[in-house]
């Protein structure tokens, strides 16, 4: 006769059995596998000892500014990875799943806003006691930045020929976003499976036209050209939020890397990536 303690012992699969059911595979799950764990899935130790400060003696905001921009980075890093995961499904005709991603995008981009806030608990002279060890580091340099203007549609090959800091890697990395499709390319193959024209700008207008008010046949088509209007807008939102910050933070001070600061940052606030889905405004 068993006991209520062995009865159950004895209606637990042991860990053999677990394994068994998973075909062979050496599952381990939570502490008691003791072999992943959330530190090392994440890889903690390395990524806690990325932030490296260059002032002497250390400046107390540097790790603040030092955090924020890796951050950025991050958050740079998901928005590729989301961006071209949306390219590639407009082109192969998964509307739903492009304009899915998208949105995603989105939220990433209005968190990249308020992170600026953040940075903006630092004030000019906390930033001014380590500021001069960044030079000649800029956010100009940020190339993930620059992959994501490319693949929005807004390709620059003057900025690969003008830094002269990028790796190797990160010289085929750009020069891979200048050849492959834009999200703006993905979306005129939309529009031409849709059964439009789309040789010239004119053809183009025209093909916007009719989706816009013939929503109840185009309106995969509609939402996907509201998500990519959506982007441009939140990325115009965050180049504004960044200028002001930057003249919040050094006036009219030329930026570490030799270029002219906010007066740089304030010549592109008005890039549109796609400015035939602004123009579409001004005739519905």
């Amino acid at each position: 006769m068993t006991t209520p303690n062995e009865s159950t012992a004895a209606a637990q699969p042991s860990s053999e059995s677990v394994k068994g059911r998973w075909d062979g595979v050496d599952v381990h799950f939570g502490e008691e596998g003791g072999r992943l764990t959330y530190g090392s899935y994440l890889r903690l130790g390395q990524l806690l000892d990325q932030q490296h400060l260059e002032s002497d003696p250390p400046a107390h905001d540097e790790l603040l500014f030092i955090t924020i921009h890796q951050v950025y980075e991050l958050w740079f890093k998901q928005i590729l990875h989301e961006m071209t995961a949306s390219r590639d499904a407009m082109l192969s005709g998964e509307l739903w799943r492009a304009q899915h991603l998208l949105r995603r995008v989105h939220t990433i981009e209005r968190t990249l806003t308020q992170q600026v806030d953040i940075l903006e608990t630092m004030t000019p002279q906390d930033f001014g006691e380590f500021r001069h060890r960044l030079s000649p580091a800029s956010g100009f340099q940020s190339v993930q930045f620059r992959e994501i203007e490319f693949l929005s549609g807004a390709k620059d090959p003057s900025f690969v020929r003008r830094f002269r800091g990028l790796s190797e890697a990160e010289k085929v990395r750009l020069a891979q976003r200048l050849e492959e499709p834009t999200l703006w390319e993905a979306f005129l193959a939309v529009l031409g499976e849709a059964g439009f024209e789309t040789e010239t700008e004119d053809d183009i207008r025209g093909a916007l036209h009719k989706v816009a008010h013939d929503r109840s046949q185009f309106a995969a088509v509609w939402e996907l050209a509201e998500a990519l209007l959506q982007h441009d807008e939140l990325a115009a939102a965050w180049r504004a939020r960044h200028v002001v910050m930057v003249e919040r933070m050094i006036g009219t001070k030329p930026g570490t890397g030799g270029s002219s600061g906010a007066g740089y940052l304030r010549s592109r606030l008005d890039l549109r990536y796609y400015p035939l889905l602004w123009s579409l405004r001004s005739s519905l």
